[in-house]
Formats: C-alpha cells, structure tokens, sequence
C-alpha cells in the first residue's frame, strides 16, 4: 500500500487513558492492594511493596542485589514506533530511580488485532527493541494477547550494588529536593488526543519522555543522594507524597522554582487536562496546602509519562548532581526542602 492509500492511524484514539494517565489512582490502589495475607518474610526482600517503591530488590547475597520491575501502557503518542520508544524508555526508568543498571526486558503487548492489525504492532514492538538497545540490553522475549484496547510495556531485569540501592523512603531532614524533567506531559497528551496539539508542539512531548533516566545509576553511586523516586502517572505531588510518609518528613515546595513545559499552560487555559491530574488531586487534597488555584493543582498533580527524577539530597551533593544532568543533557530544577517538623500538611506549596 503506498502513502497515499494507507489511512492515517491515530493510536491515541484507541485507547480511553493515554501513557502513565492511565494508572489507578493512589486511593483506590490502596483498597486494591490491601490485604490480609502481609508480605511472606524474607530477610533477601530488600525492597517489597510496603513503600510503593518503584521497583523489588531481592540480595543475591555477595553484595549485589536482582531489581526487578515492570510498566505498561496505552498509547500516549499516535506514532506506534515512538510508543514503543517511550512506553520502554519508561518502564527502565524504574530501574534507574532503584540507582541500578538494567540487564534484559522482556514485552507486555496488547493489540486489539481486528482494528488495528499486526504491521502496527510490530512497529511498536520495534521502538521498545530501539529502546533497549539503546541502553545496551536485549529485549529477550515477551508475552502477548489479542487485547480490547492497545497497550505495551516491558518487564526489566537490573541490577545493583546492594550499598548503592536507592529507595524512595529514606530522604532526611533538610535534605534539598531536585527535578530533572518539565510537569506538562499529561497536558500535552491531553491536547493531543483531542486533536487539539499544534503541529509546532507535537515533538515537545516526545523528546522529553524519550529521554532517559540513565544518570540514575550514577546517582545510586553519590552518598549524597538520600532518595530517589520518578515522577510519573501519580503527578510530582503524589510521588513527592510518597517519599514523605515513607520518610516521616513533610516537604515545602516552591512553585515558581517547579519546571513547566511552558507551551502547556495555554493548553490549560483551553480546558486541555489530564482526568488523573483530577483524580490524583483527590487522593492528596488534605495532605497539601497551597496549591489554592487550578492551574497549580493541575500541573503539580498532572500525571507525567517517563518524568524525571525526583532527587532528596544533601546541600553538598546538588552541584555535583547539577553537573551530572548537565554532562547527560538534561538540567537538575531545586524545587523544595524536606523537614522534620510536623504540620498538618505534608506538603507546602508556596
């Protein structure tokens, strides 16, 4: 079928959520995953599911320890390769956020075969291959189903340093908290699957969630590096959240310091949100004070698809970490603190 004859597919159209927009939000996750069962002991299990850390760590018991994840998603771009691509890239992040480097991946794919048809699917499936190539592992199988709605992802093998393990749930008090991507994501997919993205815009959005989070296995390395966590469908609020139960700390956090995409506000003003900004804000409104207007309650709660990471450091750490991004091509945003005082909040946006 030549160019002309082919009809143009939009996979956003194919799915009801878009990327990371589509997880379950944090208050129902927690009646999902409640249980009366516990965690079966085992002293190897470094990381389980108590923190809602974003991977397990199981010691191998000579210093080195397995990490082991996986994500999947419904289409958050229409291109299937740049899917693939992203829906990959995203699910390695959580290797990296663990301070680990990953080893092999195996896919997740869901294609609904009688809509869409395998030439796309194999399109997919190539950009997560990309993917891991790119990051110098195989991709060495997979699972697949002939699925309702598209969906893809991969399940990743790492490894790492048992001494080098970073986790979400041991920030400290003071310790400075950097963001090495934009909020906007989920704004952008929004506009998109509205068919409401300027053509100028469209590859804003693909070059930052195709950007990985490999410095992660260097920041596993910093001593100065207390927690580490990546900011994706639960928002910067939500994951930021997370790492201050997990810590018995509260968080200030400076909004004009936060980095945004800056074409996504005027998607905003144009009714453009994700429906999980709204559904994350619910989870964590008695938790946060200051985020009094909606455009601030909307980016800081806008589910992001392969987002930064969300750094908790000592002082003395930030300008080697700065450094870092900067050598990777990328930029570490200070946006807050953590303290040991307790208020009411969690949270404070100034």
């Amino acid at each position: 079928m030549n160019e002309q004859e082919a009809p143009e597919v939009r996979l956003t159209q194919y799915s009801h959520g878009a990327g990371c927009g589509c997880k379950i939000a944090p208050a129902d996750l927690e009646k999902i995953l409640a249980s009366a069962l516990g965690q079966l002991p085992d002293p190897k299990l470094l990381v389980g599911n108590e923190s809602r850390d974003d991977a397990a760590v199981y010691d191998l018991g000579n210093g080195r320890a397995i990490i082991s994840t996986t994500d999947f998603f419904a289409p958050i771009v229409d291109d299937p390769h740049d899917f693939g691509r992203i829906a990959a890239i995203n699910a390695l992040s959580d290797v990296y956020a663990m301070g680990g480097k990953p080893l092999l991946a195996v896919a997740i794919l869901g294609w609904p075969l009688g809509k869409l048809g395998p030439e796309l699917a194999a399109r997919v499936v190539e950009g997560g291959r990309q993917a891991c190539h790119a990051a110098g592992i195989p991709l060495a199988g997979g699972h697949s189903i002939d699925a309702p709605e598209p969906f893809f992802g991969l399940a990743v093998t790492g490894e790492v340093e048992t001494a080098h393990i970073k986790r979400n749930d041991t920030a400290r008090a003071g310790d400075v908290l950097l963001l090495t991507k934009p909020l906007g994501i989920g704004v952008l997919s929004t506009a998109q699957k509205r068919g409401r993205l300027r053509a100028e815009h469209q590859h804003i959005g693909t070059d930052l969630m195709t950007a990985p989070n490999a410095i992660g296995t260097e920041l596993g390395k910093m001593e100065g590096v207390h927690a580490l966590t990546d900011v994706t469908g639960f928002g910067l609020l939500g994951h930021l959240a997370e790492m201050c139960r997990g810590s018995g700390l509260n968080a200030r956090l400076r909004y004009a310091d936060v980095p945004v995409i800056p074409e996504c506000r005027d998607y905003l003003r144009e009714g453009c949100h994700a429906d999980g900004a709204l559904r994350n804000w619910k989870s964590l409104a008695e938790k946060v004070s200051g985020a009094d207007n909606m455009e601030r309650l909307l980016i800081l709660c806008d589910p992001q698809t392969s987002g930064g990471l969300l750094i908790a450091c000592g002082e003395e750490a930030v300008p080697e970490i700065m450094a870092l991004c900067s050598r990777s091509g990328g930029v570490a945003s200070r946006i807050g603190t953590l303290r040991a005082d307790k208020s009411d909040a969690l949270i404070d946006v100034e």
